[in-house]
């Protein structure tokens, strides 16, 4: 398949571009947009053949649902059957932004679009150019991450390209994404908010709002995932090549656990990669060290570049240091425990 590339600045947005890629989605195709957590893979969310192609080209499995996105808040009631009070009060408050809502769908949403359940995950992008493209498009657009299922979340235009181009239809380069995680879902169908995906909307905003907010409890364990409230939750996510370990203890503690097994592992001719934070990237003796950022805000925004990064740095084992789960710190550590396939080490 050949690929159309574009780029578009999100504070100077040719219009004409945006529009050719629309028509595009209007057409059926699949196209890959920036949003402000990460790249979106999009098609058409009410056209059963074009919501296959996003399944097709990401190899994702068709149980998994896609958030639709939509460029005004009046489209919910396109698609949802019911908007509660609390559901619009998270609408008022964080809408347009990194928050995707989940409520019950009505038949005009496809069954593969909803991954068979009887709910639609619903999405208002902030970014300029998403926000362009769906309005351009004149339907809500379906679109997961642009990436092979089960590989980090592109976070730049220049991941997408490597690693879509030739799968899709059309993709928009514009520029790094803010957040870097993927937006924070939150399950309004039933009585009480549940949050099934962390991310930089925090319990704690949410909870400001709404009042107290539930977290499904199968996030904390691998065990639990197949339990999970969310059906994506059981897969294989934001995997790099090479294995991903999170090293946890007392800082002092963390760095010698880390140095001792790069050496250990340089004696076995495996190279070594580790992710920690800025204030300590030249404590390490390794091949290669990522600066995720000097605070949790970064981290978030650069993880997945760092998983990345360390595959084309052909990384054969990987090691990050642990992060508190609060705040942001949930959504980097929900992550961060998927991509190590909940391998951690206790230096301690």
């Amino acid at each position: 398949m050949e690929t159309v590339i574009k780029k578009v600045d999100e504070n100077n947005i040719d219009i004409d571009i945006i529009r050719e890629m629309a028509e595009k989605i209007r057409n059926g195709e699949t196209v890959i947009f920036p949003t402000e957590t990460v790249y979106g893979l999009g098609a058409n969310a009410m056209d059963e053949d074009a919501v296959k192609k996003i399944y097709l080209a990401k190899g994702r499995p068709s149980d998994n649902p896609l958030i639709v996105h939509i460029a005004d808040i009046e489209e919910v009631d396109k698609i949802a059957l019911e908007v509660g009070e609390k559901a619009k009060k998270a609408m008022e408050n964080f809408w347009p932004g990194p928050l995707t809502i989940i409520l019950k769908k009505k038949e005009i949403v496809p069954n593969v679009t909803s991954g068979g359940l009887s709910t639609v995950a619903i999405r208002m992008p902030s970014n300029k150019i998403a926000n362009a493209l769906i309005r351009e498009s004149k339907t809500q657009i379906a679109a997961p991450s642009a990436n092979i299922s089960g590989r980090p979340s592109p976070t730049k235009a220049e991941h997408v390209v490597k690693e879509m181009s030739g799968r899709v239809s059309g993709i928009i380069m514009g520029g790094d994404c803010d957040f870097g995680l993927e937006s924070t879902v939150v399950d309004f169908s039933d009585d009480k908010p549940m949050i099934l995906r962390p991310g930089s909307i925090t319990k704690e905003m949410l909870e400001e709002v709404l009042g107290e907010v539930s977290i499904d409890p199968s996030l904390s364990k691998k065990e639990d995932n197949i339990k999970a409230k969310a059906p994506g939750m059981k897969y294989k996510h934001y995997s790099p090549n090479a294995q991903v370990y999170i090293v946890k203890g007392g800082e002092n503690n963390v760095i010698t656990k880390m140095n001792e097994l790069s050496r250990k592992n340089h004696a076995e001719n495996k190279k070594t990669g580790i992710m920690c934070m800025s204030k300590d990237v030249d404590k390490f003796e390794c091949d290669y060290v990522v600066d995720l950022g000097k605070d949790y805000n970064e981290v978030a925004a650069n993880l997945f570049d760092a998983l990345i990064k360390m595959d084309e740095a052909k990384m054969d084992i990987v090691y990050s240091v642990c992060f508190e789960s609060c705040g942001v710190g949930q959504a980097i550590m929900n992550r961060l425990l998927k991509s190590a396939a909940y391998r951690i080490i206790d230096a301690n």
